[in-house]
């Protein structure tokens, strides 16, 4: 199964990331234009785009404000569902944020689908890092 491994470290304390991951008005600030997400285990979440994409997630693992984990789909396809797990940790000069991302099955279409995960988590972490609230991104 290919995929992607992310880290960013945020100067601000881990349950201000955490309510950035999790909280529906603070996700349409910099992950989508409009976000709805029930951050427990089972709990949905829809992801609007103003070019019309729709993503659907389905969280499977929640330990708040460490880890959150769901499965990810366009459209509602779930025969294409990726595995999408965010990692917090408290550092020393704030919080590390992990984001591991898999795509289904093998060969040249989940490692192309890999290759897309790189732009969009690395695009969407540094969106994560305009927000103010979060501080600078600290290079290790």
């Amino acid at each position: 199964m290919p995929g992607i491994c992310r880290e960013t470290v945020f100067t601000a304390p881990v349950e201000t990331v955490w309510a950035a991951l999790t909280e529906d008005e603070q996700l349409a600030e910099w992950f989508a234009n409009e976000a709805e997400l029930d951050p427990r285990p089972g709990g949905r979440g829809a992801f609007r785009w103003d070019d019309g994409t729709v993503r659907h997630a389905i969280v499977e693992r929640v330990e708040p404000e460490r880890y959150i984990g769901f499965r990810w789909c366009e459209d509602g396809e779930a025969a294409g569902a990726t595995t999408v797990g965010i990692t917090l940790e408290e550092t020393s000069v704030g919080t590390k944020v992990t984001v591991v991302e898999s795509a289904p099955g093998s060969g040249l279409e989940a490692s192309a689908a890999a290759g897309a995960f790189v732009g969009e988590w690395s695009w969407g972490l540094e969106l994560l890092a305009a927000l103010p609230r979060l501080g600078r991104i600290v290079r290790p």
